[in-house]
């Protein structure tokens, strides 16, 4: 008896210990998320770009 709840409390730690420590997302540096804002501010910027673009197509076209 003493033997299986030996191996029962070594699955649990073991199991519990997997699944603490795999599959965990790695927290970003401080470089990852100015690179990241970096990028979404350039997205942003081409994104106005071409609705001022199509303004400015559409208004020309209605002239």
């Amino acid at each position: 008896m003493k033997r299986y709840i030996n191996i029962f409390l070594i699955a649990l730690m073991t199991t519990s210990f997997l699944s603490l420590t795999s599959c965990r997302e790695k927290k970003e540096t401080t470089g990852d998320k100015i690179e990241e804002a970096v990028e979404d501010t350039g997205d942003a910027i081409e994104e106005g770009a071409e609705e001022v673009e199509d303004e400015i197509d559409d208004a020309t076209d209605d002239n």
